[in-house]
C-alpha cells in the first residue's frame, strides 16, 4: 500500500524542492501505531521544514507536519484499537522523523493521544502545537498566581497561531488581553477573539537600553522573542509572569538581572515538543472542555498537499494569519 504526501527533497547541489510524491507505507518510520490521517495543520516551523531548513530537519528526504490527527489502522499496543480517534503533536514528529503531511503516519504509542471528548479531528488541528503551546503558556500565568483583576495581559505575534489562540483562551478566562501587531488591518479579527486593546509593535520594541521601563503589564505571552521580549520583560509589573515560546524576531536575550531581582518577574520558558505525557493529557482535556474556543472555524480554512509550499513561504513572509489545514486527500 502506498501514500501520498509531501516530500522535502535536496539534490546534489544543495538544490531544495517541496512537492507532492508516493511513497510505500513500509518506508514510514518503524512505530507501535499507524494512523490514517484526516487532517493536519501549518505551523512556523512546518514552513522552515518546506525549504529544508537545518534547524528543523535532520535528513533528506523529509515529510514535514508537526501535527496529524485522525484514526488508527494498525496498533501493535494495548492503548490504542484500530478505529480509534487520535491525534500526534510534539515529539520528534515532522522534525527528525517524517510528519504528518502524508496519508499515513507510524509512531510510537507514547506520542498519541485519544482525541478528547467534545473535540472533532478538524477542532483538534485547529488547535494543533500552535493551541497546545498557547495552553502551555496559559498555564504558565494561571501558575504565576496572575488573576484576570491583576491587569492587563500583553500578547505579541497576536496574528500568528499561537498568539491568535493564547488571545482567544485569555479572553474566555476574563483576562483583558493587549494584543501586538504589524498588521494593524486585522484589528477586527482580533478583537473578536476578544483583545481588548492592539498595539503596534513599535509600542513594544524599545531600544534605549534602560534595565527597567515603566511597568505595564501584569504578565505577558511572547511568540516572537529578540528586542521585543526584552522589552516586554523590562516592562512586566512586579511579580509579573513572561511565556516565551518563540524566536522569530531572535534568539538573543541582553538583559540586566533587574526585572528578575527588582521585580521579581518569572520568565517562564515554553517548550511543547517534550510536554511530559499527564500534562500534555491535561493540556488537550482543557482545550476539549473549559478552554475550547468556539469560533474556531471562522478564522480556519484548509488547504490540499499541493498549495503548502506557496502557503509556507507566505507564512515566513508574514503574509497569512489565523489557522491552515493540511488535508492529505485535498479539502472539503
Amino acid at each position: 500500500m502506498s501514500c501520498s504526501c509531501l516530500m522535502v527533497q535536496r539534490d546534489d547541489n544543495g538544490n531544495v524542492t517541496c512537492g507532492v510524491e508516493t511513497v510505500s507505507l513500509e518506508d514510514l518510520p518503524a512505530g507501535d501505531v499507524l494512523i490514517q490521517v484526516t487532517c493536519s495543520s501549518l505551523n512556523y516551523k512546518d514552513a522552515l521544514a518546506c525549504q529544508g531548513h537545518p534547524g528543523v530537519m535532520r535528513n533528506f528526504p523529509h515529510i514535514p507536519g508537526i501535527d496529524a490527527a485522525g484514526h488508527v489502522v494498525e496498533s501493535t499496543s494495548d492503548d490504542f484499537r484500530v478505529g480509534d480517534q487520535v491525534l500526534v503533536t510534539g515529539y520528534d514528529l515532522g522534525s527528525a522523523r517524517w510528519g504528518g503531511f502524508s496519508n499515513y503516519v507510524r509512531v510510537p504509542a507514547e506520542w498519541v493521544v485519544p482525541l478528547p471528548k467534545g473535540l472533532s479531528l478538524d477542532e483538534a488541528m485547529t488547535y494543533g502545537t500552535a493551541g497546545f503551546t498557547a495552553a502551555q503558556s496559559v498555564m504558565a500565568i494561571e501558575r504565576a498566581g496572575i488573576l484576570p483583576e491583576a491587569g492587563e495581559i500583553v500578547v505579541t505575534g497576536a496574528t500568528g497561531g499561537v498568539g491568535s489562540l493564547s488571545i482567544a483562551i485569555l479572553a474566555k478566562l476574563g483576562y483583558q488581553v493587549a494584543a501586538v501587531t504589524g498588521k494593524p488591518e486585522q484589528e477586527p479579527m482580533l478583537r473578536q477573539l476578544g483583545a481588548k486593546r492592539i498595539l503596534s509593535r513599535e509600542e513594544v520594541d524599545d531600544t534605549s537600553g534602560k534595565p527597567l521601563l515603566r511597568a505595564c503589564w501584569a504578565g505577558a505571552i511572547d511568540t516572537v522573542g529578540g528586542n521585543i521580549l526584552l522589552t516586554v520583560l523590562r516592562s512586566t509589573e512586579y511579580r509579573g509572569c513572561v511565556a516565551a515560546c518563540g524566536l522569530v524576531a531572535g534568539h538573543d536575550l541582553p538583559l540586566t538581572v533587574y526585572p528578575f531581582i527588582l521585580r521579581g518577574i518569572t520568565l517562564s520558558g515554553i517548550d511543547s515538543a517534550r510536554c511530559p505525557r499527564k500534562e500534555r493529557l491535561e493540556i488537550w482535556e482543557r482545550l476539549a472542555g473549559l478552554w475550547r474556543v468556539k469560533e474556531l472555524e471562522e478564522w480556519t480554512r484548509s488547504i490540499p498537499l499541493a498549495e503548502v509550499p506557496a502557503e509556507a513561504e507566505a507564512m515566513l513572509s508574514g503574509k497569512n494569519f489565523g489557522r491552515i489545514l493540511v488535508r492529505p486527500e485535498g479539502p472539503s
